[in-house]
């Protein structure tokens, strides 16, 4: 005799962008776990074809409000080498700054408001801070730091307006920037004090034998170059990424799954990968955090990327430090360059983990061709593993918890729905 359950939660709260999960189950054996991502295609790519490259930055800048750096800097980059641009100290320099922002607002915003209550069973991040008063404000003002720099060198907090091909449109006042110097030296002991309060969350003891991957950088920790490595060894040349890594439509999700190519395998990226395969790279107050809460590498648990997201909010704030005081004014503000056919690819590091674009463009300055790989089509399959694992863990009676604790594990990705195609609509199909 079957038995059939369904659970629905219609939204996920605190993630990004819609979809659902999908569980069917014998007794208490897992059958089917799918990702079902039903928000409608978003047809950036299709619809940067035959606009002019200046256009591309500010598209895709639209695909996320969380993360519009990433895009912005994964397409200038691609595009300059297509064009043969070479950009200066100064200019790479700035948008690293510009870079840092968007991770501490993300960061502050993930670690605070959006994973932070799953620990200690609140709905939310206003439910959290009645017990959390200060260190919630203290996540509010993390978060505003990151949009004011934003602001004051990318033109708004959201979505940038100020980022071409080339460098920026206009030269960011020094002035405005330098007044930023004292709340950054405040924020960088507040991402300490918040990386702290995050270590000592109770946390399930769950690890995976995860393939990690992101950027590899021989002087910096990585955001925007860098060769792609993986905890397996490998060292791959951005230009060979599509040859190691392949999308795949699936029937369940109008999002694309990425694989590697010589197996059909998942693999993990975003903020624990980059710590695993970076630590050394992070600044001297991020390292000596991590010691102190010893915060061990390899961490193969994915819950614990909220604390790596710590030790990058700090690394953030000291390297934007160190930038705001030695700036100077930006001469040239963008450097010029000349139509041609060319073809180029770029991969930075979202707040999410890796991206990848690829542009071909022609001699009149028009794209013929985009193609962009967000972090969390990347780790979609890879969290549809980690709930197979995690299920049998968390499995009672009650569907409701465990469809908490299903959110819960998704959660810790900080998944972007709309990035890959309000999440989270799940079914439990139970039968004996």
């Amino acid at each position: 005799m079957s038995e059939e359950r369904t659970i629905r939660v219609e939204a996920l709260s605190r993630v990004e962008g819609e979809g659902g999960l999908y569980v069917r189950m014998a007794g208490r054996v897992i059958e089917d776990v799918k990702l079902t991502i039903y928000e409608p295609p978003r047809f950036f790519e299709a619809f940067l074809r035959g606009r002019s490259l200046e256009d591309v930055p500010d598209i895709t800048a639209r695909i996320c409000g969380i993360c519009p750096v990433a895009y912005q800097m994964s397409a200038v980059h691609a595009l300059e080498q297509a064009l043969n641009v070479r950009v200066t100290a100064d200019i790479r320099r700035l948008r690293r700054l510009l870079y840092c922002g968007e991770w501490i607002e993300s960061h502050g915003l993930h670690m605070h408001l959006l994973q932070a209550p799953d620990f200690f069973g609140a709905a939310s991040g206003i439910e959290l801070a009645e017990k959390f008063p200060q260190e919630i404000q203290r996540g509010l003002q993390l978060k505003k730091l990151g949009n004011d720099l934003l602001e004051i060198l990318g033109g708004r907090a959201i979505h940038p307006i100020n980022v071409a091909v080339g460098g920026f449109y206009r030269a960011p006042r020094i002035d405005d920037l330098q007044l930023l110097i004292p709340k950054f030296e405040w924020g960088l002991q507040a991402a300490i004090d918040a990386t702290r309060w995050v270590a000592g969350f109770p946390f399930p003891d769950f690890s995976r034998s995860y393939e990690m991957v992101s950027l590899l950088h021989p002087d910096e920790y990585p955001m925007n170059e860098g060769v792609v490595a993986s905890t397996a060894g490998q060292r791959i040349p951005v230009e060979d990424y599509e040859k190691e890594f392949a999308e795949h439509h699936v029937a369940h999700s109008t999002a694309l799954h990425s694989l590697r190519t010589s197996n059909d395998a998942c693999y993990h990226v975003g903020p624990l990968a980059r710590v695993n395969l970076n630590r050394d790279r992070l600044s001297e107050s991020a390292r000596k955090v991590a010691d102190e809460i010893r915060f061990a590498i390899p961490c193969l648990n994915p819950f614990k990327a909220i604390i790596a997201r710590g030790l990058e909010l700090v690394h953030a704030f000291e390297e934007g430090l160190e930038i705001l005081k030695s700036l100077k004014i930006l001469k040239p503000a963008r450097m010029s360059y000349a139509y041609q056919d060319g073809e180029g690819c770029a991969a930075t590091e979202a707040p999410r983990g890796l991206i990848y674009h690829r542009y071909q463009v022609d001699s009149k300055g028009k794209v013929g061709l985009a193609k962009i790989v967000p972090p969390t089509s990347q780790n979609q399959r890879q969290i549809e593993e980690d709930l197979r694992e995690w299920l049998p863990r968390i499995l009672t009676d009650d569907d409701a918890h465990t469809a908490d604790e299903c959110e819960r594990l998704i959660r810790s990705y900080d998944p972007c729905i709309s990035c890959s195609t309000h999440f989270l609509k799940l079914t439990v199909d139970r039968h004996s």
